[in-house]
């Protein structure tokens, strides 16, 4: 296992383009991190150049006690599992898996008990004489994390490895991930642009948006006391409803002229943006709050409103016992269910 820490790492092109701003980063041995954001924020950049394949541009990038700056990728000791499997197709699931230790000498009967105990691990032992095409997507990606556990290594990376992979098999071979990152104990760092992905795997979420570090935290944290408008509205499913309002320091106000009454305000005033996530709302005929439901969306497990509140576009989340209609009725809000920010840069209050 390795410790990581990014000091003041930053990437920018010879254009001049800042990929990633200078970011700080703590993580232990044996922690599970999730980089999460949109296309473009710069998440498989910050991970590529932790694994060598991106020159860091200013910045100490430390894996373990050592500076990893200026050292080969093939020295790093560590690991990257690609969304594309990159594997050989000509070879063996089994000499897939021990290639790159063949390229390191070791003794072909180290690299078989090596490929065994990897291949009992990922429930591939009736596949080692297989080739990648007599394989389905979730057995090629269960080999190209075989081919990086063979090699013991420090460090796992991995760039969004189930983007490839449907619905129902992402979400079984996450939680092998997990299971497997667990039961090794290694130190990962996990790139994906799936938010559910990042709050089922992560013991820590770094959202990024262009570029930037937006928060660093546990998944709950994440989800409960977001740092932004961005992370209120990126995590969650549905996202939160973002609206805008004015604060009097005691009571918030929704444009429209709808009063927060009980709430709660921040002590700023003026204008402010206000959050609610979905779920933290009650249909309630006595309820304080008019909302005026236009379509109910059928999930299954639960069911979405959409609709108007004070003339902005709101969502409620109900579960699917719930009776749910079009048409005005009312609301009420949960404990703590309102989230205050800052009207101009987003932060919270």
């Amino acid at each position: 296992m390795a410790k990581v820490k990014l000091d003041g790492v930053r990437k920018v092109y010879p254009n001049g383009v800042e990929a990633v701003e200078p970011c700080h980063v703590d993580i232990p041995d044996g922690e599970l991190v999730v980089l999460v954001g949109p296309s473009g924020c710069g998440k498989s950049t910050l991970l590529r150049m932790v694994a060598g394949l991106e020159e860091i541009t200013d910045g100490t990038l430390h894996i373990g006690d050592t500076v990893m700056n200026d050292v080969e990728p093939a020295n790093r000791n560590i690991a990257m599992v690609f969304q594309n499997y990159a594997l050989y197709p000509h070879m063996t699931v089994a000499k897939n898996m021990g290639y790159g230790l063949k390229n390191r000498g070791l003794p072909k009967t180290e690299i078989a008990q090596k490929v065994a105990e990897a291949a009992k691990m990922l429930n591939l032992e009736d596949y080692l004489n297989r080739r990648p095409s007599q394989l389905s997507g979730g057995q090629r990606q269960r080999v190209a994390m075989g081919r990086a556990i063979v090699r013991s290594p420090e460090l796992f990376l991995f760039d969004e490895p189930l983007s490839n992979l449907d619905a129902k098999l992402r979400n079984q071979m996450r939680i092998e991930i997990r299971a497997l990152q667990q039961r090794l104990g290694v130190t990962a760092m996990y790139v994906t642009h799936d938010q559910v992905e990042a709050m089922t795997l992560a013991d820590r979420i770094i959202v990024l948006n262009a570029g930037r570090i937006e928060q660093i935290g546990t998944p709950a944290e994440i989800y409960s006391q977001p740092a932004s408008t961005f992370v209120a509205s990126f995590m969650g499913a549905p996202p939160m409803n973002i609206f805008t309002g004015t604060s009097d320091g005691q009571q918030a106000t929704l444009d429209g002229g709808l009063s927060l009454n009980g709430a709660g305000a921040p002590s700023q005033t003026g204008k402010i943006q206000i959050g609610i996530r979905p779920e933290d709302v009650a249909l309630d005929p006595s309820g304080p709050l008019p909302f005026e439901v236009d379509i109910v969306e059928e999930l299954g497990a639960h069911r979405l409103l959409h609709g108007q509140l004070s003339g902005q576009p709101f969502s409620v989340s109900l579960n699917k016992d719930e009776p749910a209609s079009t048409g005005p009725t009312k609301i009420a809000l949960k404990p703590g269910a309102v989230h205050f920010f800052d009207a101009e840069a987003g932060r919270r209050l």
